[in-house]
């Protein structure tokens, strides 16, 4: 939750079209109970090692959960390496900033000396987004389980599902709307911009040739000295972190900073302006708990939106490649 073109936001990359497919009624808590009962724990201590050694492992694996969601439903189709014929949704520039693919292979290699065979890969990059929240110091989300994995990736698919970087409130709603997700909840899970960071590429359009009004006048020099020039150099990956006050804390600062007029995107001003959001942007920014439990909620209903189950898809062996035929 985002935009989709952004290192930092991790959520606008919600769907604007998805595929049919079953529902979540296959999904379980207890899914791998006799399975790979020692799953959790394994994803736990392998996110938690990986956080300490890559910090922005727990960034990366809550953007990609998102991102994964986002497009097509929660299968797993955002790690899949592009192969002759198919340019895979890395490619898509909506998926711009999204890094750190290779560490789920890493984690799906420890759950595969347990469990070979049992665990997919889609299962494998929700359990570690929500060890990302809560390494990052945010709540705890129960996470249901058994979903399959995609056998094919497509960037057109990501270049039109993924809600672009300007999408005005009305777009970025109404793709909330067809996950199930309220207005309430869409805005919770926008709170996930309070980690990470913006690519300049991202940003200077509400910098450069003027400044947008919504930017406190301050904060836009601030903005100004990080990305000095209206022209960017992506290989030299210039950026502005969301939160200089915790940007490596998952907490509702996020809120307090957009209504002082420091938000990086467009969506973050606008969720403070819009009559259908500002309310529930204040109610967040009061109350720390009170984001935690709207959070996990909305996590929880896009988590479920449609996965892949019982003989769809396939278990990878490898995150990033299909399995041989």
């Amino acid at each position: 939750m985002a935009l989709a073109q952004l290192i930092a936001p991790l959520l606008l990359g919600i769907l604007a079209f998805h595929k049919p497919s079953v529902t979540a009624a296959e999904l379980s808590y207890n899914f791998y109970k006799t399975r790979c009962p020692q799953l959790e724990e394994i994803v736990k201590k392998k996110s938690l090692e990986l956080y300490n050694i890559h910090g922005n492992f727990a960034t990366s694996s809550i953007r990609n959960l998102f991102h994964d969601c986002g497009c097509s439903g929660c299968d797993a189709s955002i790690l899949l390496d592009s192969v002759p014929g198919m340019e895979s949704e890395k490619e898509s520039d909506n998926n711009f900033g999204q890094r750190n693919y290779k560490y789920f292979d890493v984690v799906k290699a420890e759950v595969e000396l347990a469990c070979p065979g049992t665990v997919s890969c889609a299962d494998v990059l929700m359990l570690a987004g929500r060890e990302g929240v809560i390494n990052l110091g945010g709540p705890y989300i129960p996470i249901k389980l058994g979903r399959r994995d995609a056998l094919f990736s497509r960037k057109e698919d990501a270049d039109r599902e993924l809600v672009k970087k300007d999408a005005d409130m009305d777009v970025v709603l109404e793709a909330f709307s067809r996950l199930g997700i309220d207005t309430e909840h869409a805005v919770a899970m926008l709170g996930a911009h309070t980690i990470g960071r913006t690519h300049c590429r991202n940003l200077v359009q509400r910098l450069y040739p003027a400044v947008d009004p919504a930017i406190n006048s301050e904060y836009a020099n601030y903005l100004k000295l990080r990305c000095p020039s209206s022209v960017t150099d992506d290989k030299m990956v210039e950026y502005s972190r969301n939160d200089r006050d915790t940007p490596m804390g998952f907490d509702n600062n996020y809120f307090n900073l957009i209504l002082q007029g420091k938000g990086h995107l467009k969506v973050d001003s606008d969720l403070t302006l819009d009559p259908r959001t500002k309310d529930y942007v204040t109610k967040f920014a009061q109350d720390n708990g009170y984001f935690y439990t709207k959070f996990g909620e909305a996590v929880k209903i896009l988590t479920e939106y449609k996965p892949l189950t019982g003989t769809e898809g396939e278990i990878r062996t490898v995150c990033r490649v299909a399995n041989p035929k």
